[in-house]
């Protein structure tokens, strides 16, 4: 059996008393590391915008939404147990949506949350628009319950320490010279870095955190328009290339909008966005993850599509 799938195994099986250690633990964690401003040479982090060297591999995943069979498949073909265990540079980010409008959200938040716990400098937790603060929750949010038929009684305090967890998750990624990525769009009013850093702490009197989390690209279009989503902006190329002047990248990499080839470029190649599940509720037939290499060349959106895994 491979590492991924015993992991998997352990988290069908977890009780409500691991389940509640286990958020304890990582909330503390994801505090402590935002407190000291990062892992050394690994990763500094201000607020909640980490920033990473360009050196090692980094392996990207994008939406999950309670699709465990896909985790599994991403950490079984990107080997990222088997390589962090060698002492091999390689890091893991998600992009957000862990849970809901999935059968196995319990699941897939225990392993991951597993995998930061374990792997505290090697695994980054970015926030999607389903872990967002109550004023901008996807809807239907099906976590509730999902705790609840998982948990039984238990469900709803694991539930509700499971959302102050959301607190400490990052917004966003910045790998120097190259890659913004987060989960849904480029802030259209942010100035500096700092805005996209503290866009939690400034939330709801701006409308970074608002972006970050429930924006999309639209190529047809310029400055940003009404999202049809309710929240958020459709934001065009100028929008995109702005942010990604300010944070010194070329490409920003983003989740939230399903693919049916699990990746799609836009914004001529400066956006790329990836989703990692498949399957109802969206129907996309396939998912995607990303193996970057920062120390090479940047690639443009295009090439990194061609370069995506799909499954």
């Amino acid at each position: 059996m491979h590492l991924a799938e015993h992991w998997a195994e352990e988290a069908f099986r977890i009780s409500s008393d691991k389940m509640a250690q286990l958020m304890g633990e990582v909330e503390a964690l994801l505090k402590a590391e935002r407190s000291q401003g990062g892992y050394r040479e690994e990763m500094k982090i201000t607020g909640g915008l980490v920033v990473l060297p360009r050196k090692g591999k980094i392996v990207v995943v994008g939406d999950l939404h309670g699709d465990l069979e896909s985790l599994i498949h991403i950490l079984r073909k990107s080997r990222f147990l088997e390589r962090t265990a060698a002492g091999e540079d390689v890091k893991l980010i998600f992009l957000g949506d862990y849970g809901d409008r999935g059968p196995y959200s319990p699941e897939v938040y225990s392993l991951v949350l597993r995998l930061k716990r374990d792997h505290p400098e090697r695994v980054i937790l970015l926030r999607g628009n389903h872990e967002a603060p109550p004023d901008l929750l996807g809807m239907p949010h099906d976590l509730p319950s999902d705790f609840q038929r998982k948990f039984g009684s238990a469900g709803r305090d694991l539930y509700l320490s499971l959302v102050r967890l959301f607190q400490g998750l990052h917004q966003a990624v910045l790998v120097e010279g190259a890659y913004l990525l987060l989960h849904g769009g480029a802030p259209s009013q942010a100035s500096t870095l700092k805005d996209l850093a503290y866009a939690h702490q400034t939330h709801p009197s701006t409308s970074h955190l608002e972006e970050i989390l429930w924006s999309d690209p639209e190529d047809d279009i310029a400055g940003v328009y009404p999202s049809p989503r309710g929240a958020g902006r459709l934001f065009g190329e100028d929008v995109t290339a702005r942010v990604l002047a300010l944070a010194g990248a070329k490409v920003l990499i983003r989740g939230h909008q399903p693919c049916p080839e699990g990746v799609m470029a836009s914004h001529r190649g400066k956006v790329l966005t990836l989703f990692s599940r498949k399957g109802p509720p969206y129907f996309n037939p396939q998912g995607a993850f990303l193996v970057l290499n920062p120390a090479q060349e940047s690639l443009d959106a295009r090439q990194l599509a061609d370069s995506a895994l799909k499954f």
